[in-house]
């Protein structure tokens, strides 16, 4: 399976998954009951799930869990309570910001082993990357390359920097390079409609996400 195989969502799923996101860190914000998740297939899928909070445009949480290994509910819930409250990087999100952050939500592909030439394999706009040695792996998503306006090199870089790797340990034969892709479905504005960037092309075609809104 290569990255953009797994069956894309469309926008009202990923308007359903924002809104439950949300639902669930106002809950842990606010220390109340978790919600229950909407009647969706695509949550009984095994997919990952990153969950971001922003805050006037900054980041203000992200946790993820980018490995297929349980049902999207799960990851999803897990990523959400993760972003709002476990993020190491910040303190937990109080009740008095639930009306100031956005919400996003990226669910992504299964992660596929890169091969051969390994930054000709990778295609900025469609690939997120993970690079990983022994026990440090680092994941960067395939938003960030487009964002820091990254070449191939870089973005490997940069990834083996997230796991605490010199940079050029991705051209080492012990360092194992994964790509995928994702859908990104996120609030413009807090509580406000949802967009969807689709870092799902083939390659080829042009490197920037394609964005709809509802």
């Amino acid at each position: 399976m290569s990255p953009g195989d797994a069956a894309r969502l469309d926008s009202g799923t990923g308007q359903r998954l924002v809104e439950h996101a949300r639902a669930v860190v106002t809950a842990a914000a606010t220390d109340g009951s978790a919600p229950a998740a909407p009647d969706l297939d695509v949550l009984d899928e095994e997919r990952g799930v990153f969950v971001t909070l922003q805050l006037d445009g900054q980041l203000r949480g992200c946790i993820g869990r980018p490995r297929p290994a349980q049902p999207l509910s799960d990851g999803l819930q897990a990523a959400a309570v993760g972003a709002s409250s476990d993020d190491p990087r910040f303190p937990p999100l109080s009740a008095d910001e639930l009306d100031a952050v956005t919400v996003s939500v990226s669910v992504l592909t299964p992660p596929v082993t890169v091969s051969g030439e390994v930054p000709s394999s990778i295609e900025i706009g469609r690939d997120g990357l993970i690079v990983s040695k022994g026990r440090q792996t680092g994941l960067l998503l395939p938003q960030v390359a487009v964002e820091q306006e990254w070449s191939a090199q870089q973005f490997l870089a940069q990834t083996a920097r997230k796991a605490g790797l010199p940079e050029a340990a991705w051209r080492e034969a012990e360092t194992t390079v994964k790509r995928f892709s994702a859908q990104v479905f996120a609030e413009e504005s807090p509580n406000g409609p949802v967009t969807v960037d689709e870092y799902t092309r083939s390659a080829g075609q042009s490197a920037a996400g394609e964005r709809s809104t509802d």
